[in-house]
């Protein structure tokens, strides 16, 4: 076999995230420039007009004090911007203009709220904040449509072949679909099974075996292997992949991939020991992680203090109207290490909603769901009162949802690895929150744990902030659940 040089064209999905970041900088920094030199002229014709000074004489006598933090305005762009670097969402210019939009609109929101409180022109200025977003914006969308003509080219897609055609393989197939423009071409499988062999999987052929391995590389084009096999692998397998492997072409066990494109672990085909692996041995947060994730809290708990203040009477009177008492309900939560604590919500549902005792989870288009309370729940206005939880440590505003102790003990008995989702305290949002909708099935509760237990994974301050202005747009397109 000739050796196979690695297409440095062909990204990987995370290479992907890595260029889109860089383009998003590089059009973010053009529009400070843009936005600042659009300041100075306009402040500059402001001042001859005052004044009636000719223009040689205003530019010597003109001058604007640029603030600091003017600076920082591009990596403040990239974190609007967090909710487009996942895989479904990078390839399609609906949701990127979308997503552009509702960046562009939580800075001008949160600038004006700023700009009330502070009221000070020279050290908040409208008319270069305002250029800025509106160059950002635009530098953004013609990035992002170059970058998608190039994504989703098919000379520049990395050739994937899958070893191994069973659960596994079929797991990634179901991740795979979905994705549109798909992060690489996905050419089909390899197995020994004879029966499969010829055969399609979920659309995709079963090209041969592993002894025709070296074969199909070459006459595909194959760019990465993925090992999708869940039981022991022969000795000429894994040697011929080590043979592959040499020659250029990357391998990739099938859990990374899955995560890679779904944001999410899969849970039902993983090792034994994959929590001790991931969270023990890979996945150890700094003490700085954690005390900046404290300081977060507490400035994010007080904040939601202030609004659950201002928003009670109206929120209180709105309930009591609709279905009477009681404005709150409280029930037991499990935080992290399995610590019982006591939640706080305005009540969304109908007074007696469990009469049977029976702990359900909440559906969409639950009947037991009051007019109000389905606002509430959308506008996630329902949870103001869990910021009292937030000031307290029992919970934090990002991380896995605090579920009930008995529904905890029904569902570790029937999801693997569910429990590890306790490793971290419960959050006001989270990761899986803003990729999932209602879990009223155990196989969507599932899921949920394959989003919660990435988080887990792979969690920073600026995942946790991602998540936090995920939840923003979240609150304002009125998704809520």
């Amino acid at each position: 076999m000739a050796e196979h040089q690695r297409t440095l064209w062909r990204l990987r999905p995370s290479e992907h995230r890595i260029l889109l970041f860089l383009g998003d900088l590089l059009s973010s920094v053009l529009a400070v420039i843009g936005s600042l030199t659009f300041w100075k002229q306009y402040s500059l014709k402001q001042f001859m007009a005052v004044t009636g000074y000719p223009l040689q004489r205003a530019l010597k006598l003109h001058s604007i004090e640029i603030p600091f933090w003017f600076y920082l305005l591009p990596l403040a762009w990239i974190l609007l911007l967090s909710n487009n670097y996942d895989q479904r969402s990078v390839g399609n210019l609906g949701r990127t203009l979308r997503d552009i939009a509702i960046a562009a609109l939580v800075g001008f929101i949160a600038y004006s709220l700023i700009f009330i409180f502070i009221q000070d022109p020279n050290s908040l200025p409208r008319v270069a904040v305002g250029t800025f977003l509106v160059l950002a914006s635009l530098l953004t969308v013609f990035w992002r449509t170059v970058y998608i003509r190039i994504y989703t080219s098919p000379d520049l897609m990395r050739r994937v072949l899958v070893v191994g055609a069973g659960k596994s393989g079929s797991t990634l197939v179901g991740a795979y679909k979905p994705l549109n423009p798909p992060p690489f071409n996905l050419v089909g499988f390899i197995d020994d099974n004879p029966d499969k062999v010829g055969n399609d999987l979920d659309g995709f052929p079963v090209l041969g075996n592993s002894g025709q391995l070296l074969e199909i590389v070459e006459e595909q084009d194959i760019s990465d292997i993925v090992v999708a096999i869940t039981g022991e692998i022969s000795g000429s397998t894994f040697q011929t992949i080590l043979d592959i492997h040499e020659h250029g072409v990357d391998v990739t066990r099938m859990p990374i991939i899955y995560e890679e494109i779904a944001d999410r672990v899969p849970v039902h085909h993983l090792e034994t020991d994959w929590v001790i692996r991931s969270f023990v041995d890979q996945a150890r947060v700094s003490g700085f992680y954690e005390l900046f994730k404290r300081l977060l809290d507490i400035i994010g708990g007080l904040i939601g203090i202030g609004l659950f203040a201002l928003s009670y009477p109206f929120t209180a009177l709105a309930i009591l109207f609709d279905s009477g008492r009681p404005i709150f309900y409280s029930q037991d939560r499990l935080g992290k290490g399995g610590q019982v604590f006591r939640i706080f919500k305005y009540r969304t549902m109908k007074q007696d909603a469990e009469a049977d005792g029976h702990a359900r989870l909440a559906e969409e288009n639950d009947p037991r769901i009051t007019w109000v309370g389905n606002f509430l729940r959308k506008s996630r206005l329902d949870e103001l009162p869990q910021f009292l939880n937030i000031l307290s440590g029992e919970m934090s505003l990002v991380g896995p949802r605090a579920e009930r102790p008995e529904l905890v003990d029904a569902f570790q008995k029937q999801i693997p690895f569910y429990r590890a989702r306790l490793l971290c305290k419960p959050g006001l949002t989270g990761w899986a929150q803003v990729n999932y909708g209602y879990t009223s099935t155990v196989v969507d509760t599932g899921v949920k744990l394959e989003y919660d237990l990435y988080y887990i994974k792979h969690r920073n301050l600026i995942l946790d902030i991602s998540i936090l202005l995920r939840t923003v747009g979240t609150v304002l397109s009125h998704r809520g659940r």
